[in-house]
């Protein structure tokens, strides 16, 4: 459970915010750095406050809160802590009215962040309500697997949507939300994957970058390495928070636990792994980019999986495999999740010719379905959305 503590955010620096940024996991943190810091190479005047987390401070936006930090998933977890996100936006809200940017853009997030949307527009802050402030959304939520009603609302509290797959913009056809792709991250020109493929590299182990996932996760994946009895492997983790949840398993000593942002080869080349056991998020879509042969593997609260099985109606969880609409990576949830059955899938991931070669052409499929040609890059979107509103 989050530590119940005041919220209270610092006024902007040098009195005047032209765009508040709010990213609520580590992916999106590392996402919307990279756009922030491509804004700022335009426009270094522009000031750029954030709810995120390090790496948005890293790229030069002023850090509000550190929302990474306290990253949960789930209904029952969202509830156990509801104390906290309560504080959390209600002073969201009032910095926005009190400080008033230029324009408030939206990283993925969706439980937040279009709650916050609706709010600000139902205050006369947003422009769609009637007040001064555009509100964007980079990174669309998956309408396309779950809720997709949620485009209506969007496009009633949104002036403009930036996303990451070229057949996003074609789901909100029917919406008034103007839509631009700007291309997948991962696919970028100067962008550094954290993993590669290598046959004869150690196994990976990525139980996730939320605490309460990685709790549940980590344990089944060392038994299955335990399992499968060579090699050694490699735990990549986000966060100094998430490493101690990794430690109190009790890893043993050929498990080595690397920090994601350190990268032992000095040359930006990515770890290098032969297998890959992986939670359903992030990561997952990283392996299966670079054709690291895997499996994915996820444990939820119970209740919080009951509710979710009732509310998502989609074939896969993991991203690749909803992409590519078939399993690319195997999926194993809940009581699925066996050590013996999690190590029969590495030994076929490091020893079968035909279980490699099939991931390797999933992952060229991959690419190519998300490789199309952007209309403009994150930052250069942004900084157009701003502009638009200085001469509105």
């Amino acid at each position: 459970m989050i530590v119940e503590q005041e919220v209270r955010f610092a006024a902007p620096r040098g009195g005047r915010v032209d765009v508040l940024v709010i990213a609520g996991e580590h992916s999106g943190d590392e996402h919307a750095a990279r756009m922030v810091a491509e804004l700022r190479r335009a426009q270094p005047g522009c000031a750029v406050a954030a709810l995120g987390g390090p790496a948005l401070a890293g790229a030069g936006a002023q850090l509000l809160h550190d929302l990474t930090a306290a990253s949960v998933v789930g209904l029952v977890e969202v509830l156990r802590n509801y104390g906290y996100f309560k504080k959390l936006f209600d002073e969201t809200v009032r910095w926005i009215a009190t400080h008033r940017p230029r324009a408030v853009c939206f990283v993925d997030y969706p439980g937040f962040n279009l709650r916050l949307a609706s709010a600000l527009r139902e205050r006369g802050l947003s422009a769609k309500g009637g007040g001064a402030i555009r509100l964007l959304f980079y990174i669309s939520p998956q309408i396309w697997a779950w809720k997709p009603r949620r485009r209506f609302t969007m496009a009633r509290d949104l002036d403009a949507l930036a996303v990451i797959f070229p057949f996003e913009v074609e789901s909100y056809a029917d919406t008034t939300l103007p839509v631009t792709f700007v291309g997948h991250p991962f696919l970028a020109g100067d962008y550094a994957p954290p993993v590669r493929y290598d046959p004869a590299g150690p196994v990976l182990l990525l139980p996730g970058s939320r605490r309460q996932a990685v709790a549940r996760i980590f344990p089944v994946l060392l038994r299955a390495f335990a399992a499968l009895g060579e090699r050694e492997a490699v735990v990549l983790y986000p966060s100094e928070e998430i490493r101690a949840v990794l430690m109190a398993a009790r890893p043993p000593a050929t498990v080595r636990l690397v920090r994601l942002e350190e990268d032992e080869s000095g040359k930006g080349a990515g770890m290098a792994a032969g297998a890959v056991l992986t939670s359903s998020g992030t990561m997952s879509m990283h392996c299966a980019l670079a054709g690291i042969p895997g499996a994915v593997v996820y444990r939820a609260n119970a209740l919080t999986y009951l509710i979710g099985r009732w509310l998502v109606k989609v074939p896969y969880l993991g991203i690749a495999n909803l992409l590519l609409g078939e399993a690319m990576y195997p999926e194993f949830i809940q009581g699925a999740a066996q050590a013996e059955v999690l190590a029969g899938e590495l030994r076929a991931c490091l020893h079968d010719p035909a279980r490699r070669e099939k991931t390797a052409a999933q992952a060229a499929r991959l690419r190519e379905a998300l490789g199309a040609r952007a209309e403009t890059t994150p930052g250069a979107w942004l900084a157009g959305q701003i502009e638009t509103r200085a001469v509105g």
